[in-house]
């Protein structure tokens, strides 16, 4: 006999395997990066029946809230050629079905492995965190990854910021404080000319 618990779990899993299909098959993109919503609301609630408050609500606030709505305006905006961009769907079919057996086999192979922990949850008490347990983790037995980490995305952001920043000879731009001191004897040369009478 399934407990309440099971049951949920197995509709958040059909619902996630189900939105994962559509957005691969949907033929509107605009749908695809909903049916994606979907999956990702799914997947946070799996983590809140594993007890992982903080990943759930950090998966909807993050990628929800934040990355798709802003997938979901460039898609939006853009002027996409479906037609193109299935043109190697069929061809590609094959090794994605290959990579994802490749996937499916790993993780049947490391679940089922006697290292991997029991199915069974550990119930704790009513007053525990886990994200104080898992910033406790972070910034004592991880702190070094996690500072390494910090460290690579902040050399990114600045050198996407540098490249984006840099003066290049073929471009102009505005420079307002020139704009603002111009003269009209600077741009504009009046040219006295006698006038011509018709005859």
């Amino acid at each position: 006999m399934m407990n309440f618990e099971t049951v949920v779990f197995y509709v958040f899993a059909a619902l996630t395997l189900f939105a994962a299909l559509r957005v691969i098959t949907a033929r509107n993109p605009v749908h695809a990066v909903l049916f994606l919503v979907l999956a990702f609301i799914s997947a946070s609630g799996i983590w809140m029946l594993l007890e992982a408050e903080f990943l759930a609500i950090t998966l909807v606030l993050v990628y929800v809230g934040a990355v798709m709505v802003l997938f979901l305006f460039v898609v939006m905006m853009l002027d996409i050629n479906l037609v193109r961009l299935r043109e190697g769907f069929w061809r590609w079919l094959p090794f994605g079905a290959l990579l994802a057996g490749l996937m499916a086999f790993q993780m049947i192979w490391v679940l089922g492995s006697p290292e991997a922990p029991g199915g069974k949850l550990v119930k704790h008490a009513a007053d525990f965190s886990n994200t104080k347990q898992l910033g406790r983790l972070i910034y004592t037995d991880y702190v070094y990854p996690f500072e390494i980490a910090a460290v690579l995305l902040l050399v990114a952001m600045v050198a996407a910021i540098a490249l984006t920043l840099r003066r290049r000879k073929d471009s102009k731009s505005q420079v307002i404080p020139d704009q603002i001191a111009v003269k009209r004897s600077d741009r504009v040369r009046i040219v006295r000319m006698k006038s011509e009478s018709k005859k």
